[in-house]
Order: C-alpha cells, then structure tokens, then sequence
C-alpha cells in the first residue's frame, strides 16, 4: 500500500496524516506532544471540510489545524498506520502488521507520487480538471477505444483501458496491474468530495451512445 508522508503544522505544535477512517471516508489525524488523545476529523464528500469528531478536543486541535493539515496533505493518499507516539524531537512509527498489508493492493509510492506530480496546478494541488481533461484527450484519439465503443463495450471497460495506458505511461511501469490501477483511481478519489473521473465517465457514456445509434 502506498504511505503518507507525515506533516508538520504551524498552526499548532503537531503532525498530521490523512488515513482511512474506520466508519470509512478520508480523515485527518493530528498528534500533538503531551496530549493522549489525538485530533480525528473526518472529510465531508459534499463540503470537502474537515467534521472533528465529538470526542476531539476542540481547544487543543482548533479547526484552522484540521484546514491546515488538509491542505498539506492535499494530492496524497490515506494511511494505515500502527500506533504513532511523538518523542522530544520527532514522530516514532511503529510498523503496519503484515497481515493488514496483505489486504491492499500494493502500490508503489514513488509511482504514485508521479501520477499526483503530472496533474498539479499552478498552486500545486491536485486538479480533477487536468486528470479529465487528459484521460478525454486520449481517449478522443484513440482507434482502440472507438472500436471499444462500436462493440459496445462497459463503461468500466473502457476506463479501465484508458486509465491504465496513461498511468501505465506516466509512471513508467508497463507491468502495473489492472488492479494497481484501480487502486490508484481509489486513492485519488480520497483528496476529493468530488469523483475523480466523473467528467470523463460522461465522456465516455455520450460516446456510446453515438456509436449505438
């Protein structure tokens, strides 16, 4: 599975993580020196703000850190993590048990990186926009997904066929697999509370139905 940089924040005397919550969604984890109870919010899909749940301390974890500690995290994926502590000078990890590894698809992170690094904007955050906008692009040009259209091929078809030719060509893995890729899709679908390909499904879906006329 691919892991997280852990940040360092300004706003408060902590660090933060995007994981995976367990109710499911994004969330933000924030540890701070001295406090037993670390600051957990998790991620509205309709607002895209950070919701701190009821049993974090509002007075240690403000909501300017949770804003600040999205935006830093902006691009990467959640995390699983074991336990993580906070000594004098740094953050000490302790592993993720192997049997929890083995439930991921392993996803390197340098490639990861790679797929988030070719569609940043010009403030460097994530942009949907790019993402859609160059999966449409390829898919317009190409003869093989015209004929996947004509034979009426699923919709799930033919994005799995474009997005894996684009991550396949960015990362410079041609061996990355059917599911490394849909692992990938999920994960940068976890920065957003918008789908990361909806543009481009509708793409494709008016594309079939004017191959089926």
């Amino acid at each position: 599975m691919i892991r997280t940089s852990i940040v360092e924040l300004s706003v408060i005397e902590g660090f933060a993580y995007r994981r995976k919550l367990p109710s499911g969604g994004s969330g933000i984890v924030i540890i701070r020196k001295g406090v037993d109870q670390p600051g957990i919010a998790s991620i509205s899909k309709t607002s895209g703000e950070a919701i701190p749940a009821s049993n974090t301390p509002k007075k240690k974890y403000p909501q300017e850190a949770f804003q600040e500690a999205m935006a830093l995290t902006s691009g990467l994926p959640y995390r699983k993590l074991g336990s993580v502590t906070q000594t004098e000078e740094k953050i000490v990890e302790e592993p993720v048990p192997a049997a929890e590894k083995a439930e991921e698809s392993v996803v390197d992170s340098a490639e990861y990186q790679k797929v988030v690094e070719k569609y940043l904007d010009k403030d460097g955050k994530l942009s949907y926009a790019l993402i859609n906008k160059d999966m449409i692009r390829f898919a317009n040009s190409s003869g093989i997904v015209r004929r996947m259209e004509t034979e009426s091929r699923s919709l799930e078809d033919i994005r799995l066929y474009v997005v894996g030719t684009k991550l396949r060509n960015i990362t410079g893995n041609k061996k990355l697999t059917d599911e490394q890729v849909l692992k990938m899709t999920e994960l940068l679908d976890e920065v957003s509370p918008k789908g990361v390909l909806r543009e481009f499904n509708e793409e494709i879906l008016r594309g079939l139905k004017i191959r089926a006329k």
